[in-house]
């Protein structure tokens, strides 16, 4: 992927990994533009002399008035990245956390279908372009803390899969990324072994400007969750990460 002289959306752009990939793909030579709901948070990046669209993920006539303005004002738009996530706690032995499933599953899973739904048939027209998607190692390696979120990111890992196999011939590519913990948005105060969000962006981009770019954009990081399974270790490791059950309200530590 050339980084140099793309026309790229980042949906979810407006914090942690988002904002600093908006950073680096302007700093590349690029034309970015961001779309979010935190009004400060797009006021900042308009300061910085990005393109900015108020998109909540969650609200099908958003996406679409956003898709509309942003082809209003960039109709070369040539790569969609959906961002747009959250990550909620869950006891799984208390009903009420199925509004945090909920929650989670709408922004996550629906947000990233609705983004995608809504900027396919201009990049099917152009003939050219490509959808980067976000899941996480979580996908591939459950934190039992946070089901839904996992669940989430695993369906739309699988959902990546199916766009891809659909768009073949289109010329429009799909390209997942996969971050580890990453040290922003507070999971540095939790783990204190996420990675930097400089050295994540920076690996980041270096793969994603490989040619041919991978299907699978994988950090070393994150190699371990994404490969769980293959190398035997995902038993092990899942037993491990349980033990952040005791984080959950209401567990004994």
């Amino acid at each position: 992927m050339d980084l140099s002289n793309r026309t790229v959306l980042i949906v979810g752009g407006t914090s942690g990994v988002g904002r600093e990939l908006a950073r680096r793909f302007a700093a590349a030579g690029s034309t970015v533009a961001v779309g979010g709901r935190s009004p400060q948070a797009l006021s900042e990046l308009a300061g910085e002399g990005f393109g900015t669209f108020r998109i909540d993920v969650t609200d099908s006539a958003s996406v679409a008035s956003g898709r509309d303005a942003v082809l209003a004002r960039y109709p070369g738009l040539d790569t969609v990245v959906t961002m747009s996530g959250v990550m909620l706690l869950e006891d799984l032995r208390d009903p009420t956390h199925f509004e945090a499933a909920q929650a989670t599953i709408d922004t996550n899973l629906v947000g990233t279908i609705r983004v995608i739904d809504a900027f396919t048939p201009h990049l099917v027209r152009r003939g050219a372009g490509t959808f980067i998607t976000v899941t996480s190692g979580i996908a591939f390696l459950p934190f039992p803390p946070m089901p839904s979120y996992a669940a989430s990111k695993a369906a739309v890992h699988a959902y990546s899969e199916a766009l891809r196999a659909q768009l073949d011939g289109t010329g429009v590519d799909v390209v997942e990324l996969v971050p580890p913990a990453v040290a922003t948005a507070g999971q540095e105060e939790v783990n204190p072994h996420a990675l930097p969000l400089d050295d994540f962006a920076t690996e980041a981009m270096r793969l994603l400007s490989a040619n041919p770019t991978p299907r699978e954009i994988l950090v070393q990081r994150v190699l371990t969750h994404r490969w769980a399974e293959r190398d035997g270790t995902y038993d092990d490791l899942v037993a491990q990460r349980s033990q952040a059950l005791a984080m959950l309200p209401g567990r004994k530590s």
